[in-house]
């Protein structure tokens, strides 16, 4: 399905949004405190504004019960010898969110589907909820079935299928004579996303890839060719053409949806304060008041996009947080991730937090 659009912003113009947008955030951040009031006052709560605290409860589950688990994400069986990374749970500025009970999403998604759609980090969010599931139902039948692209696991007593489908950018990435083409305003591959209960939605991670694991060759908007485009330009033209599809084939009535924000990465210890260090080493989260990398432009874009949604969609706002855990990530402790991994997270860990925040707000 391709979208055609209107609007193609010029680079000063689209950076003129994104700062508006920045700004606006500010704004609102400056005024942290009545803005709690406000909240509280509402019966509201942000969720998404707290601090990491130790819990002796934590981890949710067992990374050595877990059949789920990729060698890439499972930190202990590769040899992370630390354990207090797993002690840290998420709690919110103005309220608490509920624990994750397993048996209770079951029952309550009986004979539903659940798909999420994104590149690695889906993975990552995917095996976690599998897990944290799992945790509570270690005995029940469950068939577990993998094609190219696409992995489904079904838990048979409760007909709940949780599904992964692979795609590093959401738009289009085919082959053709000229060589690998990324379709900014193409989303054929949407057809395997409808029918589903819930979905959930994640793209960033591979935006930004250069060289040799770069995946396309050519970028394509409008039916021209680009060899390149700033990458932040060519994100948001992807993620409003995603936006559209949202609008043109969802059915609120039918299908949830849910967008993932924005994973940070830890490979730059200028991000907090450390400027000659990676996330290897770490063991202990970011506990500064605010964190001095700053808001990733990445959230600037994916905030203007959620902006122009017309159908609903519940942004699981995850980047603040997530990028307060420099010490959560597998860096050398990843068996089948070559060197220092930054940008995935070990599991148990962060994702489970993610799945925490999906559950609270699917069920509230």
């Amino acid at each position: 399905m391709r979208f055609s659009s209107q609007e193609n912003p010029s680079l000063f113009f689209f950076f003129f949004l994104c700062l508006s947008t920045v700004s606006a955030y500010t704004n609102s951040s400056n005024n942290g405190d009545e803005a709690v009031r406000r909240e509280l006052r509402s019966g509201r709560c942000n969720w998404f504004r707290g601090n990491w605290v130790y819990d002796v409860k934590y981890p949710l589950y067992d990374p050595y019960k877990c059949p789920f688990i990729d060698p890439q994400f499972n930190c202990k069986k590769y040899g992370r010898p630390d354990n207090l990374y797993l002690k840290y749970r998420w709690q919110p500025s103005s309220c608490s969110l509920p624990r994750f009970n397993g048996l209770y999403f079951l029952r309550k998604m009986r004979g539903k589907k659940i798909m999420l759609v994104g590149d690695s980090l889906s993975t990552n969010m995917w095996q976690s909820l599998a897990c944290l599931i799992h945790s509570w139902v270690p005995k029940t039948r469950y068939t577990l079935l993998r094609q190219k692209g696409l992995v489904s696991l079904t838990f048979e007593e409760y007909r709940v299928t949780l599904k992964l489908y692979r795609t590093q950018f959401l738009v289009d990435l085919d082959s053709e004579k000229v060589g690998r083409v990324l379709k900014l305003d193409s989303i054929k591959q949407g057809r395997m996303w409808r029918g589903m209960d819930v979905l959930v939605f994640n793209s960033w991670h591979w935006w930004t890839h250069t060289g040799h694991i770069q995946p396309w060759d050519y970028m394509e908007d409008g039916h021209r060719l680009y060899k390149d485009m700033n990458r932040l330009v060519a994100y948001y033209k992807g993620m409003t053409t995603w936006s559209r599809w949202v609008n043109a084939f969802v059915d609120p009535s039918k299908t949830r949806v849910f967008f993932n924000g924005v994973s940070p990465t830890h490979y730059e210890g200028k991000d907090w304060g450390e400027p000659m260090k990676t996330c290897k080493s770490q063991t202990q989260p970011f506990y500064g008041r605010k964190y001095p990398g700053g808001i990733p432009m990445a959230w600037v874009v994916l905030a203007k996009v959620m902006m122009r949604l017309k159908k609903p969609v519940h942004w699981l706002d995850i980047t603040g947080l997530s990028q307060l855990r420099k010490d959560a990530h597998p860096s050398a402790f990843s068996g089948n991730h070559p060197g220092n991994d930054c940008s995935h997270w070990c599991l148990p860990g962060l994702p489970d937090t993610w799945n925490i925040l999906f559950y609270s707000k699917l069920f509230s």
